[in-house]
């Protein structure tokens, strides 16, 4: 049984900022503090676009390449066929419950991200979404998603 942690996009996003930026300083050291312990930290892919979007938007080069390398430090998890079938899944249940967690006309970066979760590892695994925004992501059937600075190691 492994322990599997996911990065949602704002600790991801807080993970590449500079040294000296006393939140992503923050989101580091919590980050070390998880590695050290053990679990499987993963970037899933969706993650990874929302904020590689944002940099390339801004024409932050040093964030790109902070993100760059530190993505390669870590498990990354694609996104694929299954996971966009299951976020279908996901999307859908939501809207007939009322829960949506985004705009219809929107891709939900959510229900990727919470099928991402779904998906990943074995049976039995223990699988949680770091994240800034638990209460969507808890929407979603059996996906644990908790507050970042939260979840010790």
């Amino acid at each position: 049984m492994a322990r599997i942690i996911l990065l949602d996009s704002t600790p991801l996003g807080l993970a590449c900022r500079p040294h000296g930026h006393v939140p992503g300083d923050l989101c580091r050291q919590w980050l070390d503090s998880i590695r050290l312990a053990g679990p499987l930290v993963v970037v899933p892919e969706i993650a990874d676009y929302e904020v590689r979007r944002e940099l390339i938007r801004r024409r932050a080069h040093g964030g790109l390449a902070r993100l760059d390398r530190f993505t390669v430090q870590l498990a990354f998890a694609e996104i694929t066929t299954q996971v966009m079938r299951k976020a279908a899944e996901f999307w859908a249940d939501l809207r007939r419950r009322g829960l949506p967690t985004a705009a219809d006309s929107g891709l939900d970066a959510d229900a990727i991200l919470a099928a991402q979760a779904d998906l990943i590892g074995n049976p039995g695994d223990v699988v949680t979404v770091a994240t800034s925004n638990a209460r969507h992501l808890a929407r979603f059937p059996g996906i644990d998603a908790r507050e970042w600075s939260a979840i010790a190691p």
